[in-house]
């Protein structure tokens, strides 16, 4: 993910889709020649197409975030899984909290990186070091001082395709119990059943490349069965992206060739919904 979002820095035209100025120097200078192989759009068209999906992503959650800062004056951003990503070190808003959510060890890779890469860290960040098989993310998140009283956007990206079905009820249960206008943005997979017979060949292709690295895909929805698993953990959709709304939205008359291909992965914005006869 993260050199994806670094070789959209290097490679698309601009205006970029997602401007993320600490992208190439958080991977450090061992990624670079691997960086400068990113593969030629009109020959690989389906990296491309993979890669404007994560920028896609990365832009709509932190768009959220905007419109919800402006919006209400939200305070705190929850990443759910950050890896290496670098919103909480530009962070435009003075009195937004970032939690930062990962593995231990992956949590301190990143800090190592960001040391080497010298940069710094700000107050309003709190790293929550979570082993999901063992900890309990509420108990973690409540000793990191996240306060659930106050509306709070998520960002969970590139997740919830590798998870089990239990994994994400327990996540949206905590999500769904998260103060009112709360609103987190997410990624799905499709099954291969509802995909046309391209696309479930290249869903195959990607599922056997990620079970190779041991991290198999393990859970998919259809848009009305998503629905369902939300409204039981307590959490509304507020829209469901397919990949011609996300191209209306961000890749719209583009001429680099930057272009996301077929049906298969879409991105969910739900929320808590507001009690009755209430309003931001």
């Amino acid at each position: 993910m993260a050199l994806r979002r670094a070789a959209h820095q290097l490679h698309d035209a601009r205006p970029l889709v997602f401007d993320d100025p600490l992208a190439v120097s958080i991977l450090g200078p061992e990624y670079r020649e691997e960086l400068s192989r990113t593969p030629d759009k009109a020959k690989r068209p389906f990296s491309a197409g993979l890669r404007a999906f994560m920028v896609t992503r990365a832009r709509l959650a932190e768009d959220t975030l905007a419109d919800a800062q402006a919006q209400y004056g939200v305070r705190q951003y929850l990443v759910l899984g950050a890896g290496l990503d670098t919103f909480a070190y530009r962070n435009p808003y003075t009195d937004v909290q970032v939690f930062e959510v990962d593995h231990p060890a992956t949590q301190a890779w990143k800090l190592e990186r960001l040391s080497t890469a010298k940069i710094d860290v700000p107050q309003s960040t709190t790293h929550v070091a979570v082993d999901f098989e063992k900890d309990s993310l509420a108990e973690k998140l409540d000793a990191a001082g996240f306060d659930m009283t106050i509306p709070t956007v998520t960002a969970w990206l590139g997740v919830v395709p590798y998870l089990t079905l239990e994994a994400f009820r327990d996540t949206t249960g905590l999500l769904g119990s998260f103060a009112a206008g709360s609103e987190v943005i997410f990624d799905y997979s499709q099954p291969a059943e509802v995909l046309s017979p391209r696309e479930q060949l290249m869903l195959k292709s990607l599922s056997e490349r990620v079970a190779l690295a041991g991290e198999p895909f393990r859970l998919f929805f259809t848009p009305e069965s998503l629905q369902q698993e939300l409204t039981i953990a307590g959490l509304e959709v507020a829209h469901d992206y397919n990949s011609r709304e996300m191209t209306a939205k961000y890749l719209d008359h583009r001429k680099d060739g930057l272009e996301l291909r077929g049906q298969a992965a879409r991105i969910c914005v739900a929320r808590v919904p507001m009690a009755s006869g209430m309003g931001r």
